[in-house]
């Protein structure tokens, strides 16, 4: 009997799918693409109105055949691939490369592997979408444009072999290097803080008993602007006269505001909590993400999606899916925390398809503790995160009561202040009780904070006032959560690139994770100066969003694929032959001087792909050592340099702080090292957080800078004294 033939991606979703399928269809992974360009040559005829020249890989050839022999024999191919740009493409090349009969081909399109879900789609298949495939052609000529022109020109202007400059990697890597900028440029300033412990006269305990409170001066009575304490004088002046000072209670305020849950996930919002709650970076949880959507062995039934698909822009839910979560919410919790209506989220992402899903189970009765024993941990807390994401979006709001009590202080002088205390009370948790969104470079405790019952003209007792050091600090540095979220905001990339723009630029030697935070290399701030310089429409972040936006018309058929890469090219061919022939040959400055001839040294690359320092003199200096940085504090243990350095294991190689003299001697730190010594005991200081040094020998702790602040002061004491 002839069998209907399913072509899907990947082993895994073959098995899913031939299990809800049945006997009567032989479904057959393609393991991705089946044609790509060539990887020795551009591989696009220019002239020809920018015909790409597919080929099939060599390792791919047996299964191209294979499948061309299927489809002869075959009544129907079902073309079963990703519902996307991309998933449409590999169904294109896969008939084309294997030459099945068009008259035979159904393409069908789902979100989740479910039995429903997959025979819903089977029921109701389409033809190809050629929109689709020309807007992915389109990325695929454009990149291979890019990558295959500007690469090598970029190479040899720095003399570095192998550099890759490509067009949404490069828009990338200037947000990383401009933040740096910031970073490299922010000159904090000091602020001071005064708070008072206060507790109602009458009340019994101390400083530690639940009735005291902390308020924090706020402006003088009658003044609407916050009263600025820029340094200690300024507060020891304002503590002092605040000393006897009487406490009073002026006003009480309390507001009730509702919280309203985050929506489900889309494809940066699941990288971006991934990150934060998990430490998952963007590849990982696309990985993992992956795994859940094409199914996992559930004992007898076999294998099962779990979640919709992870590449979406989308946060619409199916109506069958939200009544799911609410049966199950009234269930789990009760009535109370199911809302009157169900709850609807729009998408205000650019190009955003609204015909996708979010990302959700497939079932919300699948729980997490269901499903301990059959997923490894990684996919656990992946599919725990989801859930909880996706159940508490259709739960009822979470209710807070915030209080804010202003309390006047009059000093002897009869000067008043304002004090002012704030606190949030959580008097019904909805949503809150299964899940809380997670928050970027936020040091605030999402605890509520209690205050005690008080009222107006209430006295106070003061228990106790406290000045506090502070500097701003500057911009943090991207995540790779953070990044993501940016590249959304800017309108570059899309649900499908996200992960392997961050990964890209990482891979490529532009920027370095430590401790989580990008930071651009030497090499990645030269390049990314060059490409800002030289091709403002690579580098241009505006142009690359709306490069972007053309894709998505080329995918709603309102352009055509071969006429925006025209356009496209006329201007990007001229800005690299204006470089070929005005751009100078620069090299990549350490901010070294060479101990022998005293000229700068720069950054070099061997031919085995070894990073070097060397002097800038060569060939007359042939001075040359290795790239390790020193810190410029010396080991505590032995007295030589302490090094900056790469772990050589973990998939984050994180930096660490160790002796020069390695193996001799085994000093090393994690934290990066102060030049100043503790002046408690004289042992190494290192920088805690961004503000704070710390002794690795006793407990003493300063503001970063304060050492060399102090010093200075007292240098200039002994030049006035002499």
């Amino acid at each position: 009997m002839t069998k209907e033939l399913v072509i899907v991606e990947s082993p895994t979703k073959a098995r899913t799918i031939g299990r809800i399928l049945g006997s009567g269809h032989t479904v057959i992974a393609s393991l991705g693409h089946v044609r790509d360009l060539p990887k020795t040559r551009i591989g696009v005829d220019i002239k020809n109105d920018f015909s790409p020249e597919y080929v099939i890989p060599q390792d791919k050839r047996a299964l191209v055949k294979e499948i061309k022999e299927l489809a002869q024999d075959a009544s129907t191919v079902y073309l079963a691939t990703d519902p996307d740009r991309e998933g449409e493409a590999i169904s294109w090349h896969l008939i084309e490369a294997a030459g099945v009969d068009p008259k035979i081909v159904q393409r069908v399109v789902f979100h989740e592997i479910t039995e429903s879900a997959v025979k819903e789609a089977f029921e109701h298949p389409r033809a190809l979408d050629m929109d689709l495939v020309d807007a992915q052609q389109a990325r695929r000529v454009l990149d291979r444009l890019v990558g295959y022109e500007l690469s090598p020109l970029v190479s040899k202007k720095l003399r570095w072999w192998g550099l890759s400059a490509g067009r949404v990697q490069s828009a990338a890597l200037r947000i990383v290097v401009d933040r740096e900028r910031e970073v490299e440029a922010f000159i904090p300033v000091e602020h001071w803080s005064i708070g008072a412990l206060l507790q109602k006269e009458g009340a019994t305990g101390g400083k530690k008993a639940n009735n005291s409170f902390t308020s924090h001066l706020h402006s003088k009575v009658g003044d609407k602007q916050a009263l600025n304490i820029p340094d200690e004088a300024s507060a020891k002046k304002l503590n002092d006269g605040l000393e006897g000072a009487t406490f009073a209670v002026e006003k009480v305020q309390v507001r009730g505001v509702k919280q309203r849950p985050s929506a489900p996930f889309i494809t940066s919002t699941l990288q971006q909590e991934a990150w934060r709650k998990l430490r998952y970076g963007a590849r990982k949880t696309m990985s993992v993400a992956q795994q859940l959507y094409e199914g996992v062995t559930l004992g007898d039934q076999g294998s099962v999606g779990l979640i919709t698909y992870m590449r979406t822009d989308s946060t619409n839910v199916a109506a069958s899916a939200v009544q799911e979560a609410r049966v199950h919410i009234k269930k789990a919790f009760g009535a109370d925390y199911v809302p009157a209506q169900t709850r609807t989220y729009s998408r205000k992402v650019k190009g955003a398809q609204e015909a996708h899903e979010a990302i959700r189970p497939s079932s919300a009765l699948r729980t997490p503790d269901r499903l301990r024993t059959f997923l490894n941990a990684e996919q656990h807390r992946l599919y725990d995160l989801i859930w909880k994401r996706f159940v508490a979006s259709q739960m009822a709001d979470a209710q807070v009561d915030r209080t804010t009590i202003d309390i006047h202080a009059t000093a002897k002088s009869k000067q008043a202040y304002l004090f002012r205390a704030t606190g949030s009370v959580l008097k019904f948790p909805g949503f809150r009780a299964l899940y809380l969104e997670g928050q970027d470079d936020s040091d605030e405790d999402e605890a509520a904070k209690l205050l005690p019952t008080v009222a107006a003209g209430d006295a106070l007792k003061n228990l106790g006032l406290e000045s506090k050091q502070h500097f701003t600090e500057p911009p943090p540095r991207y995540s790779e959560a953070s990044l993501v979220r940016s590249l959304e905001d800017k309108g570059i990339g899309r649900p499908s690139t996200y992960a392997a723009i961050v990964s890209t630029i990482q891979d490529r030697g532009y920027v370095q994770a430590d401790r989580g935070r990008l930071t651009p290399t030497l090499l990645g701030k030269v390049v990314s100066d060059m490409l800002s310089s030289h091709f403002k429409q690579i580098s241009d972040l505006n142009f690359t969003a709306k490069l972007e936006d053309e894709l998505d018309e080329v995918a709603q058929g309102d352009r055509s694929w071969r006429e925006m890469l025209s356009t496209f090219y006329g201007l990007f061919s001229t800005s690299i032959q204006e470089a070929t022939e005005n751009m100078p040959r620069q090299d990549i400055p350490t901010g070294e001087t060479c101990e022998l001839c005293g000229k700068p040294m720069n950054l070099k690359k061997n031919r085995w792909g070894s990073t070097f320092l060397s002097c800038s003199g060569f060939p007359e200096c042939r001075n040359a050592k290795s790239t390790q940085v020193k810190t410029g504090v010396s080991c505590p243990d032995c007295g030589g340099d302490l090094m900056e350095r790469k772990a050589k294991k973990g998939k984050r190689r994180s930096t660490f702080y160790g002796c020069s003299n390695y193996p001799t001697c085994n000093f090393a730190v994690n934290q990066k090292p102060v030049p100043e010594p503790c002046p408690e005991c004289s042992g190494l200081m290192v920088q805690r957080g961004r503000i704070t040094a710390k002794c690795t020998k006793c407990a003493y702790s300063e503001p970063l800078g304060s050492s060399e602040q102090s010093q200075g002061e007292e240098q200039e004491a002994e030049a006035v004294e002499a």
